[in-house]
């Protein structure tokens, strides 16, 4: 079992794809990564010796934020543009889109499911 920066790789899958399941490596660093350790295109996890193993989570450490620190960044950027009451911050805090999207029609994910008000009720 090939543990990375927390994470169990999956054994059966290429490395390439492998290492996308770390938070913060998308396809692209997967392939620097790669390339500066060594490794083919077409290795799989399983086949990883432990020594690479040492030398893949020592590239990782030395060059990368992943994970536990990324997730810590992303929330205090976050964080930092609430506090200073900016219009993204200001959409953040209410859960709405915040690049622009419109919120008539769409924007279930952010706004959640549907909550429905009940009409009056007509007199007789």
């Amino acid at each position: 079992m090939a543990r990375v920066a927390g994470v169990d790789l999956p054994k059966n899958k290429r490395l390439l794809v492998a290492l996308t399941k770390i938070y913060g490596i998308g396809h692209k660093i997967s392939k620097d990564i790669c390339k500066k350790a060594g490794f083919k295109d077409s290795l799989r996890v399983y086949e990883l010796r432990d020594d690479d193993i040492v030398s893949l989570r020592g590239i990782i450490e030395k060059n990368y934020k992943v994970e536990g620190d990324k997730r810590r960044e992303k929330a205090m950027n976050i964080k930092r543009l609430t506090d200073l009451g900016t219009y993204r911050g200001l959409r953040h805090r209410k859960g709405l889109p915040v690049r622009g999207q419109s919120t008539r029609q769409n924007a279930r994910t952010r706004k959640g499911p549907r909550k429905t008000i009940a009409n009056k009720k007509k007199a007789i």
